[in-house]
């Protein structure tokens, strides 16, 4: 019994011992998130060697210890948004993390002691903290650093990184007072602290997740990783791994747009890193079939001339050299050595340093980089990819153009009310526009740099988009809530040679109207020009006003009918839901036939937008700006094609690009639309649109079917044809 008793102490203490040993095992294993050791050894031998990783650590190096020559700042938090105490702990958590690099790389101590010094000056200042100064009255995720939490959880996702990085230069006693009065708090404060925040399915919670489940494998505290992971509760409900589940579709798409995909693409990336170097049995970059993969990729393809498409509340300034991309490219080309992936980090021109980062740089030098494929694709939105699509169509016949069509899910709380709306682009420039958020990123004299209050009043307004209003409303009354219930239907897209096409329904915008749009980005070989058909149709209950807006970029050259023109004396278009910041500068009433619109554009080409109209479709002619007291809104243009008093109607029309204008050499070029005639009819459930453009007549027929692959065969002018698929384009004169 004595013995039993003393083995049983034995193999206690042997347990506790082992314990101890795994417990300090695991928290000397540093760096540990990001970068492991292997990655650090083979980055030290890069730097010694010529080549892009080299130089991005020598540029680096001389940009920190530029900022290392100046006195530490941690200022007493009083900003919001763009203010400086709001830059500088912004600027202090991308310093540390970028000295806790150097010191990897170089093992100078005094990079380490930078970031020591630091962390120990936030140490000091951190517990005294109460909710931030500036944080909105009403909200619910205010942060004590920042004026919202979201923020404090992008100081920790770099911060704990840069704490792992220089964790084996600290002496137990900093270890203590850095974690007690610093870091734990933070995560605590993130998670415990801020239960709906940390628990939602929403950009806010990806970066808290990730700050906090970081945290865990740097302090090794395993619980907070499982709660990062599955939520609070650890129920699966919330987390990261339910923000894999439901942010993006099965392609990779994000819920709420590509800015807002590109934002989150960090935690995504970063947390997806350190879970796979911690625990790879988790297996996170096979998760759903490879998402994290899929979401990178698809960033990329939201995409034209390095922007981003501009849609729901976006920054349109934004592009794919964004530093979240250039994780999220590393990360891709790592996992996968596609060389597609290098010509997108030759575009973004900057080399980060990891170990992601090196492989990168190594196949650059050596020349592997391939033109990365840009696809015309109908990218699913929501969770099962059902809840409608983001679509893109391409082209190079005449120069790289694309065609964006929207007919998403309302994106949350960041989408607008725009559906089935589209964008044009043509030649490196915006040419059927959307107008993107209404925002002065971080310029604290334009309301604290946070969202205007026009973006609420105008940028999400349905009239701000390329889509139909229905009696001066917007979709779904503007109410956020019940557009995030309602999504439109994708009834096809296809693309071929001969172009690509799509076709979109939704019957909830507006109770009691259907609003159904095909839209077709068509080439034309013979010509080489590509053409843009729309055509939208409204079927209603009852008699309502309908208006189609077009917002283009460039200046007005011709209509082919009169003009009324306001040249002593504006008034707002309408007095809410977007029309009261709309000065009406003009109106005209074609009559029945061809009704077109050309404008230049800056790329020096010509675009004219030819309507099929009956005589009682109004265009009237706008410009942003009523109503904008503190000139918070740009000042661009579009025109309005309105009919009263309509149960069901159809635009039709055609968007040609044609000629070219050169000041520098002074010439012009087919300066004049070169569409003379467009037809409409349908037989059964095909549409026909017959186009006589530049002396050549066409009949272009898309397939509204419900099996668009079954063959349809129809007569026109006498004539016998068929189409298989949705798209199909006859040269009539050659018929």
């Amino acid at each position: 019994m004595k013995m039993s008793i003393f083995m049983s102490k034995v193999t206690s203490l042997v347990l506790v011992t082992f314990a101890l040993i795994f417990s300090l095992g695991a928290q000397a294993a540093h760096p540990n998130l990001v970068m492991t050791a292997a990655d650090v050894s083979e980055m030290r031998k890069a730097i010694t060697k010529p080549g892009r990783f080299s130089k991005a650590y020598s540029d680096l190096k001389a940009e920190v210890d530029l900022h290392m020559a100046q006195p530490i700042t941690v200022p007493v938090p009083k900003d919001g948004g763009g203010g400086y105490t709001h830059e500088q702990h912004k600027k202090n958590y991308q310093l540390m993390y970028n000295a806790g690099i150097l010191y990897q790389l170089s093992q100078d101590k005094t990079y380490a002691d930078y970031v020591r010094d630091m962390l120990l000056a936030y140490a000091q200042l951190y517990p005294t903290l109460d909710l931030h100064p500036a944080r909105k009255v009403k909200s619910q995720n205010s942060g004590k650093l920042f004026w919202q939490s979201l923020n404090e959880a992008v100081w920790l996702v770099h911060t704990i990184q840069a704490y792992d990085f220089v964790y084996g230069a600290l002496s137990a006693q900093d270890i203590k007072r850095i974690e007690t009065k610093l870091l734990k708090p933070v995560a605590l404060f993130l998670s415990q602290g801020q239960p709906s925040t940390f628990n939602k399915v929403h950009n806010h919670g990806t970066w808290a997740t990730a700050g906090v489940g970081m945290a865990g494998y740097v302090m090794n505290e395993p619980e907070w990783v499982e709660k990062a992971l599955y939520d609070l509760q650890k129920s699966g409900k919330g987390g990261f791994i339910k923000q894999l589940d439901e942010l993006f579709s099965p392609q990779g798409y994000y819920n709420e747009g590509p800015y807002y995909q590109r934002y989150a693409l960090l935690p995504f990336v970063t947390f997806a890193k350190a879970i796979e170097n911690n625990e790879p049995q988790r297996k996170i970059f096979q998760y759903r079939d490879g998402i994290v993969l899929k979401a990178i990729d698809t960033t990329i393809q939201l995409s034209y001339d390095g922007l981003f498409f501009p849609i729901n509340d976006a920054i349109k300034s934004k592009g794919i050299d964004t530093i979240e991309l250039v994780h999220g490219v590393a990360l891709a080309y790592s996992l996968t050595q596609e060389p597609g992936y290098l010509e997108i980090a030759k575009q973004q021109d900057q080399i980060i340093l990891s170990g992601d980062g090196l492989k990168v740089a190594q196949a650059l030098d050596k020349g592997l980089a391939k033109r990365y494929q840009f696809d015309s694709v109908a990218f699913g939105d929501g969770s099962d990819g059902k809840q409608g699509a983001l679509v893109i169509m391409r082209s190079q016949l005449a120069g790289e153009q694309a065609l964006l069509f929207k007919p998403t899910a309302q994106g949350l709380g960041h989408g607008h009310f725009d559906k089935l709306t589209w964008q044009f682009y043509d030649q490196g420039e915006e040419i059927v526009s959307d107008y993107g958020a209404a925002r002065f990123l971080n310029v604290e004299a334009k309301f604290g740099g946070h969202y205007l209050p026009e973006n609420e009043s105008y940028a999400k307004q349905t009239v701000a988009h390329n889509t139909v209003v229905v009696d001066e409303t917007s979709h779904f009354d503007g109410d956020v809530e019940v557009g995030n219930r309602n999504a439109p239907v994708l009834h096809f897209f296809e693309t071929s040679p001969l172009g690509t096409v799509s076709s979109a329904k939704i019957d909830t915008a507006y109770q009691g109207v259907a609003l159904t749009r095909t839209i077709a980005l068509v080439h034309l070989a013979e010509l080489e020009k590509s053409i843009v058909l729309d055509l939208f149709n409204v079927d209603a209950s009852g008699e309502h006003q309908l208006d189609l807006p077009l917002h283009y970029q460039g200046q007005i050259i011709d209509t082919n009918f009169s003009l009324s023109v306001n040249t002593d004396q504006l008034s707002a278009l309408g007095a809410k839901n977007g029309y009261q910041h709309l000065w009406l500068k003009g109106r005209g009433l074609p009559e029945q036939g061809l009704a077109k619109v050309s404008w230049l554009n800056e790329n020096g080409r010509f675009y004219t937008h030819t309507s099929l109209v009956n005589g009682q479709e109004e265009f009237l002619f706008t410009q942003i700006g009523a109503n904008d007291p503190h000139f918070n809104l740009r000042n661009e243009q579009a025109f309005v094609r309105r009919v009263q008093n309509k149960q069901q109607h159809q635009f039709i029309s055609v968007l040609e690009p044609h000629g070219e204008y050169n000041p520098g050499k002074e010439y012009t070029l087919e300066a004049a639309s070169q569409v003379t005639k467009l037809s409409y009819s349908q037989q059964g459930e095909v549409m026909l649109l017959n186009i006589t453009i530049a002396g050549v007549s066409y009949l272009i027929a898309i397939n509204q079917a419900a099996e668009g692959s079954i063959r349809q065969d129809f007569q026109y002018q006498d004539q016998s044809f068929f189409i298989n698929g949705r798209l199909a384009v006859f040269a009539l004169n050659d018929h």
